[in-house]
Protein backbone atom coordinates (compact mmCIF):
# COMPACT_ATOMS: atom_id res chain seq x y z
CA UNK A 1 0.00 0.00 0.00
CA UNK A 2 2.87 2.03 1.23
CA UNK A 3 4.65 0.89 -2.37
CA UNK A 4 1.27 2.76 -4.30
CA UNK A 5 1.25 5.92 -3.05
CA UNK A 6 4.26 6.51 -3.22
CA UNK A 7 3.96 5.39 -6.47
CA UNK A 8 1.01 7.66 -6.85
CA UNK A 9 3.29 10.90 -4.96
CA UNK A 10 5.48 10.29 -7.94
CA UNK A 11 3.72 9.65 -10.85
CA UNK A 12 1.63 13.08 -9.82
CA UNK A 13 4.50 15.13 -9.61
CA UNK A 14 5.61 14.42 -13.09
CA UNK A 15 2.34 15.68 -14.53
CA UNK A 16 2.41 18.50 -12.46
CA UNK A 17 6.04 19.21 -14.45
CA UNK A 18 4.83 17.97 -17.54
CA UNK A 19 2.24 21.17 -17.01
CA UNK A 20 4.53 23.13 -16.13
CA UNK A 21 6.66 22.44 -19.36
CA UNK A 22 3.81 22.90 -21.47
CA UNK A 23 2.46 26.25 -20.25
CA UNK A 24 6.24 27.39 -20.38
CA UNK A 25 6.15 26.25 -23.91
CA UNK A 26 2.84 27.85 -24.61
CA UNK A 27 4.69 31.26 -22.79
CA UNK A 28 6.94 31.49 -25.52
CA UNK A 29 9.57 34.14 -25.87
CA UNK A 30 8.95 34.26 -29.62
CA UNK A 31 5.97 35.03 -32.15
CA UNK A 32 4.70 32.88 -35.13
CA UNK A 33 2.82 33.91 -38.17
CA UNK A 34 -0.47 33.29 -36.14
CA UNK A 35 0.11 36.80 -34.11
CA UNK A 36 0.19 38.87 -37.17
CA UNK A 37 -3.39 39.77 -36.67
CA UNK A 38 -3.50 40.11 -33.22
CA UNK A 39 -0.12 41.90 -32.38
CA UNK A 40 -0.92 45.86 -32.58
CA UNK A 41 1.13 47.55 -35.57
CA UNK A 42 2.27 50.44 -36.83
CA UNK A 43 3.20 50.71 -40.39
CA UNK A 44 5.45 54.35 -39.96
CA UNK A 45 6.36 55.26 -43.64
CA UNK A 46 3.56 55.23 -46.06
CA UNK A 47 2.57 57.75 -48.31
CA UNK A 48 -1.36 58.27 -48.83
CA UNK A 49 -3.23 60.90 -51.22
CA UNK A 50 -6.33 60.79 -50.86
CA UNK A 51 -9.38 61.51 -48.48
CA UNK A 52 -10.80 57.86 -49.70
CA UNK A 53 -9.53 56.05 -45.84
CA UNK A 54 -10.23 52.37 -47.65
CA UNK A 55 -6.45 51.54 -46.96
CA UNK A 56 -6.53 52.88 -43.22
CA UNK A 57 -9.53 50.59 -42.93
CA UNK A 58 -7.96 47.52 -44.70
CA UNK A 59 -4.74 48.22 -42.12
CA UNK A 60 -7.13 48.10 -38.88
CA UNK A 61 -8.12 44.80 -40.37
CA UNK A 62 -4.60 43.88 -39.53
CA UNK A 63 -4.28 45.75 -36.33
CA UNK A 64 -2.02 48.35 -38.33
CA UNK A 65 -2.13 52.03 -37.56
CA UNK A 66 -0.27 54.45 -40.26
CA UNK A 67 1.75 57.27 -40.40
CA UNK A 68 1.19 59.01 -43.75
CA UNK A 69 4.31 61.20 -45.13
CA UNK A 70 3.98 64.09 -46.95
CA UNK A 71 6.62 65.03 -49.09
CA UNK A 72 8.30 67.89 -51.64
CA UNK A 73 7.03 66.51 -54.93
CA UNK A 74 5.41 67.22 -57.71
CA UNK A 75 2.01 67.89 -55.36
CA UNK A 76 1.16 70.36 -53.91
CA UNK A 77 2.54 70.68 -50.38
CA UNK A 78 -0.56 72.60 -49.07
CA UNK A 79 -3.13 70.10 -50.82
CA UNK A 80 -1.25 67.28 -49.05
CA UNK A 81 -1.35 68.97 -46.04
CA UNK A 82 -5.42 69.72 -46.10
CA UNK A 83 -5.82 66.15 -47.11
CA UNK A 84 -3.63 64.53 -44.35
CA UNK A 85 -5.61 66.49 -41.59
CA UNK A 86 -9.15 64.92 -43.48
CA UNK A 87 -7.44 61.62 -42.78
CA UNK A 88 -6.53 61.98 -39.25
CA UNK A 89 -9.88 63.75 -38.54
CA UNK A 90 -12.08 60.93 -39.92
CA UNK A 91 -9.54 58.04 -38.22
CA UNK A 92 -8.33 59.72 -34.86
CA UNK A 93 -5.90 57.75 -32.84
CA UNK A 94 -5.41 55.14 -36.01
CA UNK A 95 -3.55 57.51 -39.14
CA UNK A 96 -1.00 60.42 -37.87
CA UNK A 97 0.97 62.27 -40.59
CA UNK A 98 4.18 64.10 -41.15
CA UNK A 99 4.79 67.74 -42.08
CA UNK A 100 6.74 68.87 -45.14
CA UNK A 101 7.43 72.41 -46.66
CA UNK A 102 7.74 74.09 -50.49
CA UNK A 103 11.24 73.92 -51.60
CA UNK A 104 11.12 77.60 -53.61
CA UNK A 105 14.46 78.36 -55.75
CA UNK A 106 12.91 81.97 -56.66
CA UNK A 107 12.94 82.81 -53.07
CA UNK A 108 15.44 80.85 -51.36
CA UNK A 109 17.58 83.30 -50.77
CA UNK A 110 14.92 86.07 -49.86
CA UNK A 111 15.70 87.47 -46.55
CA UNK A 112 12.76 86.14 -45.17
CA UNK A 113 12.45 82.32 -46.34
CA UNK A 114 13.37 80.92 -42.99
CA UNK A 115 9.89 82.99 -41.56
CA UNK A 116 7.56 82.01 -44.70
CA UNK A 117 8.67 78.17 -44.32
CA UNK A 118 8.66 78.23 -39.98
CA UNK A 119 4.81 79.56 -41.13
CA UNK A 120 4.03 77.00 -43.62
CA UNK A 121 5.20 74.24 -40.78
CA UNK A 122 3.38 76.00 -37.91
CA UNK A 123 -0.21 75.77 -39.76
CA UNK A 124 1.01 71.60 -40.17
CA UNK A 125 1.87 71.19 -36.93
CA UNK A 126 -1.44 72.88 -35.80
CA UNK A 127 -3.50 70.59 -37.86
CA UNK A 128 -1.83 67.78 -35.99
CA UNK A 129 1.72 66.92 -37.39
CA UNK A 130 3.97 64.73 -35.75
CA UNK A 131 7.31 65.21 -37.58
CA UNK A 132 8.78 67.24 -40.04
CA UNK A 133 9.94 65.58 -43.44
CA UNK A 134 12.85 66.55 -45.43
CA UNK A 135 13.00 65.36 -48.74
CA UNK A 136 15.63 63.88 -51.49
CA UNK A 137 14.97 66.95 -53.51
CA UNK A 138 17.15 68.95 -51.32
CA UNK A 139 20.99 67.36 -52.47
CA UNK A 140 19.47 65.56 -55.37
CA UNK A 141 17.65 67.95 -57.65
CA UNK A 142 17.17 71.81 -55.77
CA UNK A 143 20.18 74.33 -56.61
CA UNK A 144 20.17 77.81 -56.43
CA UNK A 145 21.02 80.46 -58.73
CA UNK A 146 24.75 79.99 -58.65
CA UNK A 147 23.65 76.65 -60.20
CA UNK A 148 25.12 74.84 -57.13
CA UNK A 149 23.02 71.94 -55.06
CA UNK A 150 21.22 73.04 -51.95
CA UNK A 151 22.55 70.55 -49.80
CA UNK A 152 20.67 69.81 -45.97
CA UNK A 153 23.74 71.05 -44.30
CA UNK A 154 23.11 74.58 -45.53
CA UNK A 155 23.37 77.42 -42.96
CA UNK A 156 20.28 78.72 -44.19
CA UNK A 157 18.30 75.98 -43.17
CA UNK A 158 19.66 76.12 -39.79
CA UNK A 159 16.66 78.47 -38.61
CA UNK A 160 13.89 75.80 -39.62
CA UNK A 161 15.98 72.60 -38.24
CA UNK A 162 15.91 74.85 -34.82
CA UNK A 163 12.48 75.45 -35.09
CA UNK A 164 11.31 71.84 -34.95
CA UNK A 165 13.65 70.95 -32.19
CA UNK A 166 12.24 73.67 -30.35
CA UNK A 167 8.65 71.80 -31.14
CA UNK A 168 9.73 68.88 -29.92
CA UNK A 169 9.38 66.94 -33.39
CA UNK A 170 11.83 65.05 -34.84
CA UNK A 171 12.48 65.94 -38.32
CA UNK A 172 12.42 62.79 -41.06
CA UNK A 173 15.01 62.77 -43.65
CA UNK A 174 15.24 61.05 -46.99
CA UNK A 175 18.40 62.07 -47.75
CA UNK A 176 19.99 60.85 -50.52
CA UNK A 177 19.59 57.50 -52.16
CA UNK A 178 20.55 53.58 -52.23
CA UNK A 179 24.47 53.43 -52.56
CA UNK A 180 23.05 51.38 -55.65
CA UNK A 181 22.06 54.25 -57.12
CA UNK A 182 25.72 55.18 -57.54
CA UNK A 183 26.89 52.12 -58.88
CA UNK A 184 26.92 49.97 -62.32
CA UNK A 185 23.41 48.26 -62.77
CA UNK A 186 25.22 45.00 -63.15
CA UNK A 187 27.08 45.83 -59.51
CA UNK A 188 24.12 46.24 -57.78
CA UNK A 189 23.19 44.09 -54.86
CA UNK A 190 19.54 43.94 -55.13
CA UNK A 191 16.73 43.45 -58.01
CA UNK A 192 14.37 46.48 -57.51
CA UNK A 193 17.15 48.41 -57.74
CA UNK A 194 18.13 47.30 -60.72
CA UNK A 195 15.23 46.96 -62.17
CA UNK A 196 14.23 50.52 -61.25
CA UNK A 197 17.55 52.63 -62.26
CA UNK A 198 17.45 50.25 -65.59
CA UNK A 199 14.01 51.80 -66.29
CA UNK A 200 14.88 55.22 -64.79
CA UNK A 201 18.74 56.33 -65.60
CA UNK A 202 17.85 59.95 -65.12
CA UNK A 203 17.74 59.09 -61.38
CA UNK A 204 20.58 56.62 -61.81
CA UNK A 205 23.41 58.73 -60.18
CA UNK A 206 26.53 56.64 -61.66
CA UNK A 207 25.37 58.04 -65.00
CA UNK A 208 25.57 61.55 -63.78
CA UNK A 209 28.57 62.19 -62.13
CA UNK A 210 28.39 65.70 -62.07
CA UNK A 211 25.72 65.59 -59.12
CA UNK A 212 26.61 64.96 -55.82
CA UNK A 213 28.14 62.14 -55.19
CA UNK A 214 27.04 59.23 -52.30
CA UNK A 215 29.43 60.07 -49.67
CA UNK A 216 28.78 63.77 -50.43
CA UNK A 217 24.95 62.75 -48.90
CA UNK A 218 26.17 61.25 -45.85
CA UNK A 219 28.23 63.78 -45.13
CA UNK A 220 25.35 66.65 -45.53
CA UNK A 221 23.57 64.89 -42.99
CA UNK A 222 26.28 64.24 -40.50
CA UNK A 223 27.10 68.09 -40.86
CA UNK A 224 23.56 68.79 -39.67
CA UNK A 225 23.56 66.25 -36.84
CA UNK A 226 26.64 67.79 -35.88
CA UNK A 227 25.27 70.83 -35.78
CA UNK A 228 21.97 69.96 -33.86
CA UNK A 229 22.93 67.39 -31.84
CA UNK A 230 19.56 67.36 -29.24
CA UNK A 231 17.65 67.73 -32.80
CA UNK A 232 15.66 63.97 -32.76
CA UNK A 233 16.46 62.54 -36.67
CA UNK A 234 14.60 59.75 -38.28
CA UNK A 235 16.56 58.52 -40.82
CA UNK A 236 14.11 57.41 -43.75
CA UNK A 237 15.30 54.03 -45.50
CA UNK A 238 17.99 53.08 -43.42
CA UNK A 239 19.42 55.97 -43.10
CA UNK A 240 20.44 55.50 -46.62
CA UNK A 241 22.87 53.02 -45.29
CA UNK A 242 20.96 50.42 -46.02
CA UNK A 243 23.68 48.42 -47.64
CA UNK A 244 25.69 47.52 -44.83
CA UNK A 245 24.66 47.51 -40.88
CA UNK A 246 28.22 47.55 -39.97
CA UNK A 247 28.30 51.24 -41.23
CA UNK A 248 25.01 51.76 -39.95
CA UNK A 249 26.32 50.95 -36.69
CA UNK A 250 28.96 53.62 -36.73
CA UNK A 251 26.59 56.15 -37.75
CA UNK A 252 24.10 55.22 -34.83
CA UNK A 253 26.72 55.25 -32.56
CA UNK A 254 27.99 58.70 -33.67
CA UNK A 255 24.54 60.11 -33.40
CA UNK A 256 22.73 58.95 -30.18
CA UNK A 257 19.35 60.57 -31.05
CA UNK A 258 19.24 59.17 -34.39
CA UNK A 259 16.80 56.52 -35.46
CA UNK A 260 16.04 54.78 -38.92
CA UNK A 261 13.09 53.16 -40.21
CA UNK A 262 12.88 50.07 -42.58
CA UNK A 263 10.68 51.68 -45.51
CA UNK A 264 11.60 50.06 -48.86
CA UNK A 265 15.04 48.39 -48.13
CA UNK A 266 14.16 45.19 -46.22
CA UNK A 267 15.47 43.61 -48.84
CA UNK A 268 18.68 45.12 -48.34
CA UNK A 269 18.97 43.21 -44.35
CA UNK A 270 17.88 39.95 -46.41
CA UNK A 271 20.78 40.60 -48.77
CA UNK A 272 23.20 40.57 -46.07
CA UNK A 273 21.61 37.82 -44.08
CA UNK A 274 21.88 34.88 -46.91
CA UNK A 275 25.65 35.63 -46.39
CA UNK A 276 25.40 36.23 -42.51
CA UNK A 277 22.15 36.02 -40.69
CA UNK A 278 23.78 36.36 -36.95
CA UNK A 279 25.41 39.74 -38.05
CA UNK A 280 22.00 41.06 -38.90
CA UNK A 281 20.32 39.67 -36.34
CA UNK A 282 22.82 41.50 -33.31
CA UNK A 283 22.30 44.45 -35.27
CA UNK A 284 18.56 44.84 -34.86
CA UNK A 285 18.79 43.49 -31.24
CA UNK A 286 21.10 45.86 -30.50
CA UNK A 287 19.50 48.91 -31.97
CA UNK A 288 16.46 47.14 -30.89
CA UNK A 289 15.15 51.02 -29.51
CA UNK A 290 15.98 52.48 -32.71
CA UNK A 291 14.30 50.90 -36.11
CA UNK A 292 10.96 51.48 -37.11
CA UNK A 293 9.16 49.40 -39.05
CA UNK A 294 7.48 51.01 -42.95
CA UNK A 295 6.85 50.24 -45.75
CA UNK A 296 6.73 53.00 -48.25
CA UNK A 297 3.43 52.22 -50.03
CA UNK A 298 1.37 54.71 -51.80
CA UNK A 299 -2.19 54.78 -52.28
CA UNK A 300 -3.70 57.42 -54.07
CA UNK A 301 -7.66 56.05 -53.99
CA UNK A 302 -7.45 54.67 -57.54
CA UNK A 303 -7.39 51.00 -56.65
CA UNK A 304 -10.62 49.30 -54.82
CA UNK A 305 -10.15 46.37 -56.20
CA UNK A 306 -9.21 43.10 -53.23
CA UNK A 307 -6.33 42.16 -55.09
CA UNK A 308 -4.41 45.57 -54.39
CA UNK A 309 -5.08 45.36 -50.46
CA UNK A 310 -4.16 41.41 -50.45
CA UNK A 311 -0.80 42.32 -52.37
CA UNK A 312 0.04 44.66 -49.16
CA UNK A 313 -1.14 42.39 -46.54
CA UNK A 314 1.00 39.81 -48.38
CA UNK A 315 4.05 42.08 -48.06
CA UNK A 316 3.28 42.66 -44.37
CA UNK A 317 3.22 38.80 -43.93
CA UNK A 318 6.32 38.51 -45.45
CA UNK A 319 8.01 41.50 -43.66
CA UNK A 320 6.22 39.78 -40.04
CA UNK A 321 7.89 36.39 -40.96
CA UNK A 322 11.51 37.71 -41.77
CA UNK A 323 11.63 39.24 -38.35
CA UNK A 324 9.96 36.32 -36.42
CA UNK A 325 10.31 33.19 -37.85
CA UNK A 326 13.25 31.37 -38.48
CA UNK A 327 12.37 29.53 -41.82
CA UNK A 328 14.17 29.45 -45.28
CA UNK A 329 12.55 32.05 -46.82
CA UNK A 330 12.86 33.55 -50.65
CA UNK A 331 12.50 37.41 -52.45
CA UNK A 332 12.25 38.28 -55.48
CA UNK A 333 14.36 41.23 -55.01
CA UNK A 334 17.65 38.80 -53.22
CA UNK A 335 18.88 36.18 -55.37
CA UNK A 336 20.12 34.01 -52.45
CA UNK A 337 17.70 32.15 -50.23
CA UNK A 338 17.88 33.49 -46.67
CA UNK A 339 16.16 32.51 -43.00
CA UNK A 340 13.64 34.38 -40.83
CA UNK A 341 16.14 36.38 -38.00
CA UNK A 342 13.55 34.86 -35.04
CA UNK A 343 13.50 37.93 -33.49
CA UNK A 344 12.68 38.10 -29.43
CA UNK A 345 8.58 39.63 -28.80
CA UNK A 346 10.05 42.63 -27.39
CA UNK A 347 12.41 43.12 -30.46
CA UNK A 348 9.35 42.99 -32.52
CA UNK A 349 7.20 44.84 -30.67
CA UNK A 350 10.05 47.51 -30.70
CA UNK A 351 10.11 47.52 -34.29
CA UNK A 352 6.50 47.42 -35.23
CA UNK A 353 5.28 49.43 -32.93
CA UNK A 354 6.62 50.84 -29.70
CA UNK A 355 9.54 52.80 -31.47
CA UNK A 356 7.15 54.71 -33.66
CA UNK A 357 5.06 55.64 -30.46
CA UNK A 358 8.36 57.01 -28.78
CA UNK A 359 10.26 58.82 -31.77
CA UNK A 360 6.84 60.38 -32.69
CA UNK A 361 5.29 60.70 -29.19
CA UNK A 362 2.33 59.17 -30.74
CA UNK A 363 -1.36 59.69 -28.20
CA UNK A 364 -2.60 55.94 -28.99
CA UNK A 365 -5.45 54.21 -27.94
Amino acid sequence: MKRLTRYTKICSLLLAFTSVLFILSCQSGYYTEADYFKVPKIDAHVHISTTDASIQKYSLQENIKLITINVNSSRDVNQQRDTAIALIQKYPGSVYFLATFAFDTAVWNSSDWGQKTIAELEKNISGGAVGVKFWKNIGMTERDRAGNFVMVSNSRFDPVISFIEQKGLPLTGHLGEPKNCWMPVDSMTVNNDKSYFERHPEYHMYLHPEYPSYQEQLDARDSLLTKHPNLKFIGCHLGSEEWSVDELAKTLDRFPNMAVDLAARICHLQHQSAKNPEKVRDFLIKYQDRILYGTDIGYSGNRLDSSFYAGIQSTRLKDWNYFTGEMELKSRDVNSSFTGLNLPKQVVDKIFYLNAVKWYKLEVN
